[in-house]
C-alpha cells in the first residue's frame, strides 16, 4: 500500500474478522480455499447477526454453502433464505425503478440513479449480490414539485419527516422519502448528494457526465464513475462506514474500473481528498482492495489515517445510525466524527449555519410567516433560552 501504517484490527470481534475474510476471498475470486481451522471457536449466531447487519450475506452466500463440512446447517439455511428473499426484492425494485424512470422521462424530467439495482448490476454484475432497501434517485431541485405530483398520482405517499423555516430544507436536507402502501416500496428523491452545508457538483454537471445503465430495456442513467466514487465516499463516511456493504461498494468500483481521469481534481475541488483517503485505507486494510498508485498519497495522509481508525468504533459495534434516539455515547462520538470529516471551510460554514433560523425557533416563539425574517436577529436569544430551559429540566 505504500505506507508504514496499519489499522488496529485487534478491536474487532473474531466473527467480524471471519466475515471480512469471506468478503475478501469472494472479491479475489475465491482463489484461496478456506479451511475449518480458520473458523474454530466461531460464534455462528453472532456471525449471522453481523452478516445481516453489514448487509453482505448475499455476497458471501455462494462461498458459505460450499463449506457445509464445518459450517452448521442452520447457518447455511438462514443465509440461503436471506439470499433468496433479497433476490426477489431486488427484482421487484428493478421493475419499479424502470417504471419510475420512464414516468419521469416521459414528463421531461431528468433523473440519475444513485444506488439500488442499477448499482448492484454495475458494480457486482449480479442483482442478487447486493442488498438494497429502497430506491435512491437524484433530480434537479426545479423538478421536485412536478415529481411530487407524479408520485402522488401513482399512489406514493410522502413522509413528512422534517419541519422547515425560511426554506432551510433546500440546503440543510438533501432528500424526501416516499412510500407506496400497496407495493411496499420506499423511494428517496434527492435534490443534493449530501445534506448541507456541503460542496458538490451541480445537477447539470452530474448529468453531463452520466452513464447509461445496461440493466433495463428502457434507458436509465447513473452517475459517471468519478461522480459515483465521490458519492460513495461521502455517503459512507457520513454514516461512519457502519455497514461493510458501503465499503464493499468501494472495493468493487476500485477493482472493476481503471483510469480515473479527473477524479483527483474533483476530490480536491469538492474538498473530499481526506475522506477519499479514509475510504481507500479502510478498503485496502479490511478487504484487501488493490490501491491505485495515483491515490497512494491520499491514503498516506495523517488525517486519512486518523479518520480511518475512528471508523472502527462504528464497525465493531454494529451501530445503526438511523435507529434514533442514539445512545448518548454514540451520539456524541458521531457528532464529533462528522465535524472531523469536514474541511476547514465546511467547518466554518457549519458553525455559521447555526445563525440561520431552525424550525425549533418557530416552536418556541411562533410568528406570522410574514415576520419570519425576525428569527435571524432573535436566533441567539432563542438558542440561549432553549439551552437554559433544557438545563432546568436536568
Amino acid at each position: 500500500m505504500g505506507t508504514d501504517w496499519n489499522l488496529d484490527l485487534a478491536v474487532l470481534p473474531n466473527e467480524l474478522k471471519m466475515l471480512l475474510l469471506l468478503v475478501k476471498n469472494e472479491s479475489e475470486g475465491s482463489k484461496t480455499p478456506l479451511v475449518e481451522e480458520q473458523f474454530y471457536g466461531t460464534d455462528w449466531n453472532l456471525f449471522l447477526e453481523l452478516a445481516r447487519h453489514h448487509r453482505v450475506y448475499p455476497y458471501i452466500f455462494n462461498q458459505v454453502k460450499t463449506m457445509d463440512s464445518f459450517v452448521p446447517a442452520y447457518v447455511i439455511q438462514e443465509l440461503r433464505h436471506e439470499y433468496q428473499r433479497n433476490t426477489f426484492h431486488m427484482l421487484r425494485l428493478s421493475g419499479e425503478m424502470e417504471q419510475f424512470c420512464k414516468l419521469l422521462s416521459d414528463n421531461e424530467i431528468k433523473v440519475l440513479l444513485l444506488k439500488g439495482p442499477a448499482l448492484a448490476a454495475d458494480l457486482y454484475g449480479d442483482l442478487s449480490k447486493r442488498t438494497c432497501s429502497d430506491l435512491d434517485v437524484l433530480i434537479s431541485i426545479d423538478d421536485l414539485e412536478h415529481t411530487h405530483e407524479l408520485l402522488e398520482s401513482g399512489g406514493y405517499v410522502r413522509d413528512e419527516y422534517f419541519s422547515t423555516v425560511l426554506n432551510d430544507w433546500k440546503w440543510r436536507h438533501h432528500h424526501m422519502t416516499y412510500f407506496h402502501p400497496q407495493k411496499k416500496i420506499k423511494l428517496e428523491i434527492h435534490w443534493k448528494l449530501n445534506p448541507g452545508p456541503s460542496f458538490e457538483p451541480a445537477f447539470n454537471e452530474l448529468w453531463a457526465r452520466k452513464r447509461l445503465s445496461t440493466l433495463t430495456s428502457s434507458p436509465v442513467y447513473m452517475l459517471g464513475h468519478e461522480d459515483l466514487f465521490m458519492f460513495l465516499v461521502s455517503h459512507g463516511a457520513r454514516h461512519g462506514w457502519s455497514r461493510l456493504r458501503w465499503l464493499l461498494d468501494m472495493d468493487r468500483i476500485l477493482r472493476i474500473h481503471h483510469g480515473w481521469g479527473r477524479l483527483g481534481f474533483l476530490l480536491k475541488k469538492y474538498q473530499l481528498k481526506h475522506v477519499g483517503g479514509q475510504a481507500l485505507l479502510l478498503s485496502s486494510e479490511l478487504l484487501g482492495t488493490p490501491m491505485p498508485m495515483e491515490f497512494s498519497s491520499l491514503a498516506a495522509s495523517k488525517r486519512a489515517k486518523q479518520l480511518a481508525q475512528e471508523t472502527l468504533f462504528y464497525i465493531k459495534q454494529m451501530i445503526h445510525l438511523h435507529n434514533e434516539p442514539l445512545p448518548d455515547d454514540v451520539a456524541r462520538y458521531h457528532k464529533r466524527h462528522l465535524f472531523n470529516l469536514m474541511s476547514f471551510q465546511l467547518k466554518l460554514l457549519h458553525v455559521l449555519s447555526f445563525l440561520y433560523p431552525y424550525p425549533m425557533d418557530v416552536e418556541i416563539m411562533p410568528l406570522p410567516k410574514s415576520l419570519h425574517f425576525l428569527y435571524f436577529p432573535l436566533r441567539p436569544f432563542l438558542w440561549i433560552w432553549r439551552k437554559t430551559r433544557k438545563q432546568a429540566w436536568l
